[in-house]
């Protein structure tokens, strides 16, 4: 019980962060001009400073218990790599118009399932997964879905037979306006941005947004496993592992966009909103892999480490928007009882996930 009271804060700290990180980027992304490269630079960048800096800083200062390793090194850049591929995800399903109203529901119900079973196949613990345990997994799946799903609105947009947009927003004064106006009148520039969010994907968009949701609930599904896996192999390293995610973060969130914008020849308008906005989001994304690391290093596993930090990332998502928004008055009966469901298929896979066998020592350097 001890060691759990050591890890739930830092299970909190993983969810409140990550719970954050989708409202965040879509904004970024929005006020980049829905450039979706450039918003995705800012999270490299929030990456680099917080998870390569930083720990750089640490090590060479003081340094901490482990060792570099070789396998440690793979299994934890590959942790990185799934995250700021899944982080990628993200990003083109809100390029192709998908909302963080079902995009973020949909990852983070599905992402515990996947990493319960990659969890499961790594640690041969399939036997020891009951009934209870299985349904506790459903139960968050389905209400992490939704607490988004029915998650209170505060705009409302219309296409008038006229063929100009109608822009309800809650509290605030509508306005109807053609899209032309929208786009180019300075006046109206903050209803864009509304439009831009409320605009649904076409056929064909809704395909890649699914897609994209896919690919991120397998990445950040198989994160936990694959960068404990990197920590136990260091000798319980906490800063040597989140290096290697900072790394891969730089290689395929900065490097890589930065080459296709400049070979393309695309121009680098960052804007400052935009930047700071993505940038926040990959603060978010890089201080919730810490809590992580940290809630791993203090005995957390991750069968119930990510289940919880998925099932209650879309709860803290919500609220937040609620109070940001001001929608708390237009809270619904399906909506608290989606909460409800979250709580407890929570508490239910963290009481009954499978215990394996004690835990080996350290492994040696290699």
């Amino acid at each position: 019980m001890r060691s759990m009271l050591m890890v739930l804060p830092f299970i909190a700290l993983t969810f409140v962060c990550w719970g954050n990180y989708g409202p965040l980027m879509h904004e970024g992304q929005i006020e980049m001009g829905n450039n979706s490269l450039l918003a995705f630079t800012g999270v490299g960048f929030a990456y680099f400073l917080i998870a390569v800096v930083v720990p750089v800083l640490a090590l060479r200062s003081r340094g901490e218990k482990g060792r570099w390793t070789i396998t440690g090194t793979i299994w934890a850049v590959s942790a990185g790599v799934a995250g700021a591929i899944g982080a990628l995800g993200i990003i083109m399903a809100f390029k192709h118009h998908g909302k963080p109203v079902y995009v973020m529901p949909l990852v983070f119900g599905c992402a515990p399932v996947v990493n319960t079973f990659v969890t499961m196949a790594m640690s041969k613990t399939w036997k020891d997964a009951g009934i209870v345990f299985y349904m506790g997994v459903l139960v968050v799946a389905l209400g992490a879905a939704g607490v988004m799903g029915f998650k209170p609105k505060k705009t409302q947009v219309t296409t008038l037979p006229s063929g100009e947009i109608h822009i309800d927003k809650l509290g605030e004064p509508s306005v109807t306006a053609t899209i032309e106006d929208l786009r180019n009148k300075k006046e109206l520039e903050d209803s864009y941005k509304v439009y831009q969010k409320a605009l649904p994907p076409s056929k064909s968009e809704f395909t890649i947004v699914m897609a994209s949701i896919a690919l991120t609930a397998l990445c950040w599904g198989a994160y936990g496993p694959v960068l404990h896996r990197g920590q136990a192999k260091m000798q319980g390293s906490r800063l040597r592992p989140f290096l290697c995610v900072g790394l891969a973060y730089f290689l395929i969130a900065v490097i890589v966009p930065l080459a296709i914008l400049i070979s393309s020849g695309s121009a680098l308008n960052w804007t400052t909103s935009g930047t700071l906005w993505s940038m926040a989001a990959g603060a978010a994304g890089a201080i919730g892999a810490l809590g992580i690391i940290l809630a791993f290093n203090f005995g957390g596993k991750p069968i119930f480490v990510m289940p919880l930090v998925f099932g209650c990332a879309p709860v803290v998502n919500t609220f937040t928007t609620m109070v940001v928004e001001g929608t708390m008055s237009q809270v619904s009966v399906p909506f608290a009882g989606s909460l409800i469901m979250v709580i407890v298929g929570a508490v239910t896979v963290l009481i009954f996930s499978p215990k394996g066998p004690p835990p080996k020592p350290a492994e040696k350097s290699q």
